[in-house]
């Protein structure tokens, strides 16, 4: 247990979900025969639910700061719908109709901000007024009809990247390209954190858990290279995946690099604290309103590529597997806790059990019932964490006969 403590930071408990994902995936592995683990499945698995992990990163930082979004998905299908129209309609070429769509995302959000922010409506009831307001818009503008959307983007929702250059490892050399460039930042990262950490004689431990972590992640990075670059030819790692990494390292460095990203977890631990402390908490609100509705606007045109159209429908139901996504992945109900990656890897949970259960033939009601029930385990396994005075799981299951 020494060396896992000091290979995991001690932290195994922000690994539990890791477990967890894997654990789920080999076991939907085995039911279903083999088909779980395969190129063709773990790229639909990205591009299928890129949207969803999109909305989940915005939903991370509204939630972070003690408040809800629940118009998420109705301001993804009336972004989509409009820049579909826009398009259509008004002859906008794709790449001014994605700016307008996104700019009207913005304007939503400014608009959600402004009740949250100066008037101090809360944002449960601001944002299902939302989710009122822009549903009926969606079928307003869509007259309740599907609309087109621009063919140049489906190479950003259901495209992938590019093969080039011989393949003597029978892989695409795009994605064998991303794989090693993924483990050379997280190496240079690891090792540059422990050399400064020395260097500043905060850290005494030797070298070894740190090359062992690279190796572990290095492994793993290598599997899901191997797993994305041979698919079927003309198939690679998907380029809404390389859209969707994007976001993550950006909303990564923003939450735990920036100032903006401090004051977000400043408000969801203490608002109070946070304001006599110089922090401009109806700012912050503003502004984390603002970018998931742009986060949402996002994402509704990226389901619309890979959908070829817009429709009346889009959107329904989105705001909860992003929720849940954030909940899974270790945030606090109260707020000021959680992190872009473990939301990450808390939407990846959800998207394999979606796609577990496909294969296994389940239906969309029991479907609906488990992810409801991992959604209320994980929630459970948060509060009892932080229930003072109570003994671990572990604790009860093994007691102490003496001190």
């Amino acid at each position: 247990m020494a060396y896992m403590r000091k290979i995991f930071g001690g932290g195994l408990r922000q690994y539990s979900m890791v477990i967890a994902l894997v654990a789920i995936t080999v076991i939907f592995n085995v039911i279903s025969g083999g088909r779980m683990i395969t190129p063709s499945n773990f790229q639909n698995l990205i591009s299928g639910n890129a949207y969803v992990l999109v909305l989940a990163i915005g939903m991370l930082m509204v939630i972070v700061i003690g408040q809800i979004d629940l118009s998420v998905g109705s301001v993804a299908g009336f972004a989509g719908m409009v820049m579909a129209l826009s398009a259509r309609d008004l002859g906008l070429p794709w790449y001014v109709a994605v700016l307008f769509s996104l700019v009207v995302g913005a304007a939503i959000g400014a608009w959600q901000g402004f009740w949250l922010s100066k008037l101090g409506i809360p944002g449960f009831i601001t944002t299902l007024g939302g989710y009122m307001i822009f549903r009926g818009g969606v079928i307003f503008l869509s007259k309740s009809i599907s609309v087109p959307a621009p063919e140049e983007l489906k190479i950003f929702s259901s495209g992938y990247l590019p093969s080039w250059g011989p393949s003597f490892t029978g892989m695409n050399n795009s994605t064998l390209l991303l794989g090693i460039l993924g483990i050379a930042a997280f190496a240079f990262i690891q090792l540059n954190k422990h050399y400064r950490s020395v260097k500043l004689n905060e850290n005494r431990e030797p070298l070894w858990p740190t090359l062992v972590q690279i190796a572990l992640v290095a492994v793993a990075v290598g599997f899901l290279t191997w797993i994305f670059g041979t698919g079927r030819p003309g198939t690679s790692f998907p380029v809404s995946g390389v859209i969707l990494l994007a976001l993550v390292i950006a909303y990564n460095v923003i939450t735990e690099r920036t100032r903006f990203g401090r004051h977000i977890y400043a408000v969801g631990g203490n608002k109070s604290a946070a304001a006599l402390s110089g922090v401009n908490v109806a700012r912050t609100y503003f502004l984390t309103m603002l970018n998931m509705s742009v986060l949402a606007a996002f994402a509704g045109i990226l389901f619309v590529g890979r959908s070829t159209a817009a429709g009346p429908s889009d959107g329904m139901g989105w705001e909860l597997d992003a929720i849940a996504s954030v909940f899974i992945g270790g945030a606090s109900v109260s707020g000021g806790v959680g992190t872009i990656t473990a939301t990450m890897v808390g939407g990846l949970v959800m998207c394999v059990l979606n796609s577990g259960l496909m294969l296994m033939g389940v239906g969309s009601d029991l479907t609906q019932v488990i992810k409801g029930l991992v959604l209320l385990a994980a929630v459970a396994f948060d509060v009892f964490n932080k229930q003072q005075g109570r003994p671990s799981i572990i604790g009860r299951l093994f007691p102490a006969k003496g001190r």
